[in-house]
């Protein structure tokens, strides 16, 4: 490489040198490269576990250099926090979109944030089913059409979109969420922020990390890549708005423990008096 040359980009060394399955225009490859880029930076290639689940995201151990695990639909929370709990000094994230995290797996979801899982979760929120079709899921929009609500998702019977974050954040378990997308370059560098922090609490301690990605799907939606960005922009983000919904760290605390003892600092069995005296 002469002196005039400077290398600017190059595929991260945790994601393999492969051909995508994904549909033209799928913002999962983008995901993916941050996800690859984060395990790179952070040097953890050899420690990392990953978790598939069943999805469009069911091939990611095609894509990820590091160990990789199969879960069961809707399982991977499961999954990963018995990987961490063998062996807790891996670092370990599950990769699942909506429909198997917030519909099928949405036990295993609320369970492992509860309990504080030090696990991570990068959560794709494309507000349909992408691999069987494109149908109805949790995130659907009120009267957004899909294979299974072609009127219209109608909230009288279907009920409401479930925003992950904003339950999640309810929780004591759990330390950090953030909601990012990918449709421009600078959103895409606030992503792999998020998607970095999340990786780094799980390496100190703090708990419980997801980070969801406000996503499109061009095939399913029916419109070319540039229109579901706009599509998103216009319908989802309203919905979804982006931001940081939990940080226990910016609230000045070493960990999520430590931010769930203080919020039930009043409640006596929670803080049983030791034998000094003291809570």
């Amino acid at each position: 490489m002469s002196a005039e040359e400077k290398i600017v980009f190059e595929r991260p060394h945790a994601l393999l040198p492969v051909i995508t399955n994904y549909c033209p225009g799928c913002p999962h490859g983008i995901v993916h490269r941050l996800v690859a880029e984060t395990i790179d930076e952070l040097g953890v290639e050899g420690d990392t576990i990953g978790v598939a689940p069943v999805g469009c995201a069911v091939t990611n151990p095609d894509f990820f250099s590091c160990d990789m695990v199969q879960a069961a639909h809707g399982r991977a929370p499961a999954v990963a926090t018995a990987v961490k709990r063998v062996l807790p000094d891996s670092v370990v994230f599950s990769y699942q979109g909506d429909g198997d995290l917030a519909s099928i797996g949405m036990a295993e979801t609320i369970h492992a944030a509860t309990r504080g899982e030090h696990i991570t979760v990068i959560f794709i929120n494309n507000a349909i089913y992408g691999m069987t079709g494109g149908q109805m899921a949790p995130t659907s929009l009120p009267n957004q059409v899909t294979q299974t609500s072609p009127y219209g998702r109608d909230v009288s019977t279907a009920g409401y979109p479930v925003r992950v974050c904003e339950m999640l954040s309810t929780l004591d378990g759990v330390a950090y969420l953030e909601r990012v997308t990918v449709d421009s370059p600078k959103n895409v560098r606030k992503a792999k922020k998020a998607i970095k922090k999340a990786f780094q609490n799980q390496i100190d301690g703090v708990g419980y990390s997801l980070i969801e990605v406000v996503s499109t799907c061009p095939t399913n939606w029916g419109l070319t890549p540039q229109d579901s960005f706009a599509w998103m922009r216009e319908n989802m983000l309203p919905y979804y708005p982006l931001g940081v919904y939990k940080d226990v760290v910016a609230d000045g605390f070493a960990n999520a423990a430590e931010a769930a003892s203080a919020r039930n600092a009043d409640c006596p069995v929670a803080h049983p008096v030791t034998e000094g005296g003291a809570r």
